[in-house]
């Protein structure tokens, strides 16, 4: 039996000439620094998080966040368990040269696991504090940090720990109508060294 038949084709209705516009959950609404911190976090529950794996290349993390806009990817396993974070600095920064140099190695070569921040070495904010939080404390966290993004976990009712959204500095300086000046700090040279080591 065909679908059409088992189914039924449904009518269609014809884009109104006086125009169409998009909903506000494509546009954020501008806030000040004393909004909510709800209002600028990138909610993982109703926008699926850029993820990758370990094992893929630098290249491919590029190419995957030009594709999503992003400089952000989360780097999970399989079954969906976060392993790492890779941002643009990690995979353009010196770290991953200083790798490719150390393995006299191709950076084309070079896989993510190579360069990312692994899970556990990652600071992130509870929704706790970010549900009583503003813009401000937000802003201010991140360039006090010297970092473009922050996680943000919360708890399943099962105890489960998990992410729940994230800030980037990008979406909150669209938002906020005007530029935040923050830069991911540079990986230092024994953190570089303990990659290295590591391999």
């Amino acid at each position: 039996m065909q679908v059409e038949q088992q189914y039924g084709r449904l009518s269609q209705a014809l884009v109104s000439p006086e125009g169409c516009h998009l909903l506000e959950a494509f546009n954020p609404p501008p806030v000040t620094m004393g909004s909510p911190a709800v209002d600028v976090m990138t909610d993982l529950a109703k926008i699926p998080a850029a993820t990758i794996g370990a094992e893929a290349t630098l290249e491919e993390a590029n190419r995957s966040m030009l594709a999503r806009g992003v400089r952000l990817l989360v780097v999970a396993d399989d079954d969906g368990r976060i392993t790492g974070l890779v941002t643009t600095v990690d995979i353009h920064g010196e770290k991953a040269m200083r790798v490719a140099q150390a393995r006299q190695t191709a950076y084309s070569e070079l896989r993510v696991a190579e360069v990312m921040v692994p899970v556990e070495k990652v600071e992130a904010l509870s929704f706790d504090v970010v549900r009583k939080a503003t813009v401000g404390n937000i802003v201010a966290t991140l360039t006090a940090d010297g970092r473009a993004h922050a996680l943000v976990l919360d708890r399943t009712h099962g105890g489960r720990q998990v992410l729940l959204g994230i800030f980037s500095v990008t979406q909150i300086a669209r938002q906020l109508g005007q530029p935040i000046h923050t830069y991911e700090v540079a990986q230092t040279f024994a953190e570089i060294e303990a990659v290295l080591a590591s391999a």
